[in-house]
């Protein structure tokens, strides 16, 4: 009840247009501490409009979630006397460190190969952005290829097509799973409203990342005094090793 009130408050403050996305998050923080293994975004809303919706048409919601972007190193192995080996080593600049996208209905139906390659929306079309990263795919297109793969197979990149949830044309949601090894920053979350294939309206905000707490020190110590850290993992490990050597001397007596 109280999200469908915020909705028609937000509905109402909006100017008239056709159609309009008017959108929410459960929440648009995400805070990583020891005990961090996933969390679940909830991004729900509706289409407000001034008129009739067109008759005829094929509408269709699709979200996308994207993380930081990073550099990546893609390796490829080849059999050499009979073991398998690292041969040859692509710098893919720019690469998101998590991708999701989930549709109301299956995405070529959702989106004109035009629609994806302006707006950037499927995995592929958001990998080869006006980045270095364009290059790579079209002199290197294995290596994007190898990374969607690798990177589809542990759950960091995700295609999820008829998993938003659309009601009388009006009333959209859908739950964006992300995984436990996120990176910190902005995810950029974006909702399109399109129509035979072309985007007739788009709404973006962010979900804001940040480790807390212990996680917090240990990347601040990692990334920022290296040498302490460095000296105090050392110390923990003398400290482990010699606890570990007197229970187990103290077992044995």
């Amino acid at each position: 009840m109280l999200r469908a009130a915020l909705l028609m408050l937000l509905i109402a403050a909006l100017p008239a247009r056709a159609e309009d996305i008017v959108a929410a998050l459960s929440q648009d923080r995400v805070s990583i501490s020891t005990s961090f293994d996933g969390s679940e975004i909830l991004i729900f809303g509706a289409i407000k409009r001034d008129k009739p919706q067109p008759i005829g048409t094929e509408m269709a919601i699709v979200v996308t979630v994207q993380g930081p972007r990073e550099d990546v190193t893609v390796r490829r192995k080849d059999r050499r006397f009979g073991i398998w080996v690292n041969v040859e080593a692509v710098e893919v600049t720019g690469a998101p460190s998590f991708y999701a996208v989930a549709s109301s209905i299956p995405l070529r139906n959702a989106l004109s190969p035009v629609s994806d390659a302006r707006w950037r929306v499927t995995t592929p079309t958001a990998l080869r952005g006006p980045t270095m990263m364009a290059s790579v795919a079209r002199s290197n297109p294995e290596a994007i290829e190898a990374m969607i793969r690798v990177r589809s197979a542990s759950g960091a990149y995700v295609t999820a097509e008829n998993s938003v949830e659309l009601r009388d044309d009006t009333l959209f949601s859908t739950t964006i799973a992300l995984p436990s090894d996120l990176t910190e920053g902005d995810y950029r979350t974006r909702i399109f409203l399109t129509r035979d294939g072309e985007v007739v309206d788009s709404y973006s905000t962010s979900i804001f990342v940040q480790k807390v707490g212990l996680e917090r020190l240990i990347y601040t110590l990692a990334h920022e005094r290296p040498l302490i850290y460095g000296l105090l993992s050392l110390a923990i490990a003398i400290a482990a090793g010699w606890g570990a050597s007197a229970i187990f001397r103290w077992v044995r007596i």
